[in-house]
């Protein structure tokens, strides 16, 4: 008689659960989504997105007045059609607006509503040359390392964080992986500051996602609503 062997089973490495869960740097590794993997499974393939359908119409002037221009897909350079930018009606969607031509500038993160004047989506002033539709997405999954590269502890979010010094030890982040859906960066707490679109991707060092400093204070997930 043969005696049976038994089968060894492999223990797979533990995964985050809840909205957000820290990671030590010494367990990070095991977690990292790598980029190679990223780019041979396309994250639209795994977490299919719905397509996006949205309207905006942009004013030259407040309260809806003047000149005007509706926009329903991304636009690189809205320059011929107005020459200032006052007040935005979002009819439907969730938008990125840029201060300048080819998505460059200042970023201002809209939503469906009004907005009277550029005060009111946090615009330094009256210029928005560029803008894009973000697509709907059904889930959200986004992760925070402290150093370049993907190194050091690592933070992984499900839900929206209004204070990542809160949530984390360090109110600076140097590198990210957005795994699914689409993400705002925002440089301060409570949604305030410069802010920054994030979409499925890699992001190796804080210059990808278009910042000049690693500071992060919170960031939101792009929905229709909340």
């Amino acid at each position: 008689m043969t005696a049976k062997r038994k089968k060894r089973t492999r223990k797979s490495p533990p995964h985050p659960a809840g909205p957000f869960c820290v990671v030590p740097a010494n367990a990070a590794a095991g977690l990292l989504y790598r980029p190679a993997a990223l780019r041979a499974h396309p994250l639209n393939s795994l977490h299919p997105c719905r397509p996006a359908m949205g309207k905006i119409t942009f004013y030259e002037d407040r309260g809806f007045q003047g000149r005007h221009y509706e926009c329903s897909s991304d636009h690189s350079n809205l320059q011929p059609y107005f020459s200032r930018c006052n007040s935005v009606r979002v009819d439907s969607g969730c938008w990125m607006l840029y201060e300048q031509p080819n998505y460059l500038g200042c970023q201002y993160f809209l939503r469906r509503g009004d907005y009277p004047d550029y005060q009111q989506w946090m615009g330094l002033s009256d210029s928005v040359r560029s803008c894009r539709l973000i697509p709907h997405a059904g889930s959200h999954r986004i992760r925070l390392y402290e150093r370049e590269d993907y190194r050091g502890q690592m933070v992984e979010f499900t839900e929206d964080c209004s204070s990542l010094q809160d949530r984390f030890h360090s109110n600076e982040i140097y590198s990210l992986n957005v795994l699914e859906g689409s993400w705002v960066l925002y440089e301060m707490p409570n949604y305030r500051g410069r802010q920054y679109l994030l979409r499925p991707g890699d992001y190796r060092r804080y210059h990808d996602w278009g910042a000049t400093s690693a500071r992060v204070g919170s960031l939101r997930r792009v929905m229709d609503f909340y």
